[in-house]
C-alpha cells in the first residue's frame, strides 16, 4: 500500500529583481523551475531515495512533502490526503502529525538555548501530550544516555547531535520521516552508525523514509526504491539491484561511473562532461541532452516521458 503519492509535482520560484530595477534595466520577470512534473509513490514501511547532483530539486521535494513549501502544480497525497488542496483542516493536521523531518545540518536545526530534553519533547508538548520521561527513553533508544537530557546541543559531537535530531523526530510517533542528507556532515565511521540506527528504528517502529542524498553508496544499502533527479526532473526509477546493475538513463550511468568503488583502484574514469544548465533557462526537450553522449535530434525537440522497461521507469528516448 502506498503511504505517499506524488503526482505531476512542480515548484517554481520567482527570482526576479525588484520592480524598479526591472523597469530601469528593461528586464522581464525571471522564474526558476526547481521541480518539474515529478511522479512517484512510497510504499508503507519502505525507504524511497532521491539522488542527484546539487541543485537537482531533492530538498525542494522533501520540503513540499512535509508542508514547508506549497507546490506550484501537482499533488502530494499522504495517507490519501492532499495536503495542498484539502479543505478539512482537521484531516490535514492529523496527517501532518504523522510526518517529521531530519535536516542536513544537525547543529543548525537544534535550538542552542534549549536543553536536549526540551528539544526532544517539543513536538509532543506543542500538542499537550505527556512528556515525562519521554526524552530520556528516546535518548537511550538512539544510543545516547538518559543523563544527556540535561545538556545543551554544543556539548555533543556531530554524530550525537544527529542522534538527538532522530530522537526528536521519533517523539511524536510519526509514520513518515523525510531525511534530508542526514549523514552528509558526518565522518564516514559516524555515517555508518547513524544509517544502521535509522535502519533498526525503521524495523522497530514501522517507519517509512524519504531519504534525500547525493551519495549513491548510502542509498544502495538503505533504499527499497531509488529515484534519480536531474534539473528537477525524475529521469529514472528502479530498485537498487536493478539500478546499479543495469542503469538505463545516460545520466544515471554517468553518476554510477563517477562514484568511488572498493574494487576501482587504478581505474581510469572519464570525468562528467559539462555543467548543469541554468534552471532559469533550461534546455529544450530532454534537459540532459547537452551533456548526453548518445543524444539525437529528437532529444533536443521533445521532452521524454517516463515509461516502464521491466521494473525500471525511465524518461529517455533512447533507453533501449
Amino acid at each position: 500500500m502506498a503511504l505517499v503519492r506524488v503526482q505531476n509535482l512542480s515548484r517554481v520560484f520567482d527570482v526576479s529583481k525588484p520592480w524598479l530595477n526591472r523597469v530601469i534595466e528593461r528586464r522581464s520577470k525571471s522564474f526558476l523551475k526547481a521541480v518539474s512534473e515529478v511522479d512517484f509513490e512510497i510504499a508503507e514501511r519502505s525507504t524511497y531515495a532521491l539522488v542527484g547532483e546539487s541543485g537537482s530539486g531533492k530538498s525542494t521535494i522533501g520540503r513540499m512533502l512535509v508542508g514547508l513549501l506549497t507546490p506550484t502544480e501537482g499533488n502530494v497525497e499522504i495517507e490519501g490526503v492532499d495536503l495542498a488542496h484539502e479543505r478539512d483542516a482537521a484531516r490535514v493536521e492529523a496527517v501532518r502529525a504523522d510526518i517529521q523531518m531530519i535536516f542536513q545540518d544537525p547543529y543548525a536545526s537544534l535550538n542552542p538555548r534549549w536543553r536536549v530534553r526540551d528539544i526532544i519533547v517539543e513536538p509532543v508538548a506543542a500538542k499537550g501530550g505527556e512528556t515525562k520521561g519521554l526524552a530520556e527513553k528516546l535518548l537511550e533508544q538512539v544510543g545516547l544516555s538518559a543523563q544527556d537530557a540535561g545538556k545543551f546541543p554544543h556539548e555533543f559531537s556531530g554524530g550525537q547531535r544527529q542522534r538527538i535530531c532522530i530522537a526528536r523526530a521519533l517523539a511524536s510517533e510519526p509514520k513518515l520521516i523525510v531525511c534530508d542528507e542526514p549523514t552528509s556532515a558526518l565522518d564516514v565511521s559516524v555515517q555508518a552508525q547513524v544509517l544502521n540506527l535509522m535502519s533498526d528504528l525503521k524495523d522497530d517502529f514501522g517507519l517509512t523514509y524519504l531519504l534525500i542524498s547525493h551519495d549513491l553508496t548510502v542509498v544502495q544499502h538503505m533504499a527499497d526504491r531509488i529515484g534519480v533527479l536531474y534539473l528537477g526532473r525524475l529521469v529514472e526509477e528502479a530498485d537498487p539491484d536493478t539500478l546499479f546493475d543495469d542503469a538505463k538513463h545516460p545520466y544515471t550511468q554517468m553518476l554510477l561511473e563517477a562514484a568511488p568503488r572498493m574494487d576501482g583502484f587504478g581505474r581510469e574514469v572519464v570525468p562528467p562532461e559539462g555543467e548543469i544548465p541554468n534552471p532559469i533557462d533550461p534546455p529544450s526537450g530532454c534537459a540532459f541532452h547537452p551533456r548526453c553522449p548518445i543524444a539525437q535530434q529528437i532529444c533536443q525537440r521533445e521532452r521524454p516521458r517516463p515509461r516502464s522497461l521491466g521494473t525500471t521507469r525511465v524518461a529517455c528516448h533512447l533507453a533501449e
